[in-house]
C-alpha cells in the first residue's frame, strides 16, 4: 500500500502586489541588472481550486489549492485584508508525494473541483522579496512578495513598476471579469481554451504598469 507524506512548506502571513506587464522579459533584464537571483526557472503550473458544493470558501474569501509544478502542493488562503495598498493574507502549504491521492482526499472530505487553471512561472530573489515573472492564458503580470510593506512598494519602484496600477484582484477574479465583459461560458483559465482569444488589459479590466511613459 502507498502511503501519503505530507511536509510542512511554509506558514505565513502573504503580503503581495500584482501587476499586469506589457513586456515581460525587460522586466526580466531590470531584475537582474539590479542583482535579482533567479531561484526558479521558468515551469509551468497546473493549479486546481476546491470548495464545497455550496460555494462556502469562495463566499467567505477562503481558498483551497492544489498546484503542480516541479512537486505538488497544497495550499490554504485564509481571507484577505488590505495594509497600505498591500494585499495581506495568511497562507498555509504542505508538498505532498501524490497529487492525485491529495485530490481523492479532498473530494473525499466533500470538496468539489471549481476551476483549473494554469500559467508559466520564473521565481526571482531580491532584497528578502519573492519576484515572480507570471504568464497567464489572458496576458502576463509579475507579484512582489514578502514580509515587509514598504519593501515591496521601494521594489516596484526599483523595477519601475507605476505602483497607481497594482490589481488588488486574483488571477481567478480576473478570468472572471474577463468572462463578464466579453460574455463567455469558459470553466477553465487554461491556454488550450484560451487559443483562440486576443485579450487587452483593458478587457481585464487592469492598466500597464510599465507603460513606455512611465519608463
Amino acid at each position: 500500500m502507498m502511503t501519503m507524506g505530507f511536509k510542512m512548506n511554509k506558514s505565513i502571513l502573504e503580503k503581495e502586489v500584482k501587476f499586469y506587464v506589457t513586456d515581460l522579459e525587460a522586466l526580466k533584464d531590470r531584475l537582474l541588472a539590479v542583482g535579482a537571483v533567479q531561484s526558479q526557472a521558468r515551469t509551468r503550473e497546473v493549479n486546481y481550486r476546491f470548495d464545497t458544493p455550496d460555494g462556502q470558501l469562495s463566499a467567505s474569501g477562503r481558498a483551497l489549492r492544489l498546484r503542480q509544478d516541479n512537486r505538488a502542493i497544497l495550499t490554504f488562503k485564509a481571507p484577505s485584508s488590505m495594509e497600505e495598498g498591500v494585499r495581506v493574507r495568511p497562507e498555509f502549504e504542505v508538498v505532498v508525494d501524490d497529487l492525485s491521492r491529495a485530490r481523492a482526499i479532498l473530494e473525499g472530505l466533500g470538496f468539489v473541483l471549481t476551476i483549473t487553471y494554469e500559467k508559466w512561472r520564473a521565481v526571482y530573489q531580491y532584497n528578502g522579496l519573492e519576484i515572480t515573472l507570471d504568464e497567464m492564458p489572458y496576458g502576463n503580470f509579475t507579484e512582489i512578495e514578502g514580509a515587509d510593506t514598504a519593501a515591496i512598494q521601494t521594489t516596484a519602484r526599483v523595477l519601475a513598476l507605476d505602483w497607481n496600477t497594482r490589481i488588488q484582484g486574483s488571477y481567478i477574479e480576473l478570468f472572471d471579469r474577463f468572462k463578464k465583459k466579453r460574455e463567455l461560458s469558459l470553466d477553465a483559465l487554461t491556454f488550450s481554451a484560451f487559443a483562440s482569444l486576443t485579450v487587452s488589459w483593458q478587457d481585464l479590466g487592469v492598466k500597464p504598469a510599465d507603460t513606455p511613459a512611465f519608463l
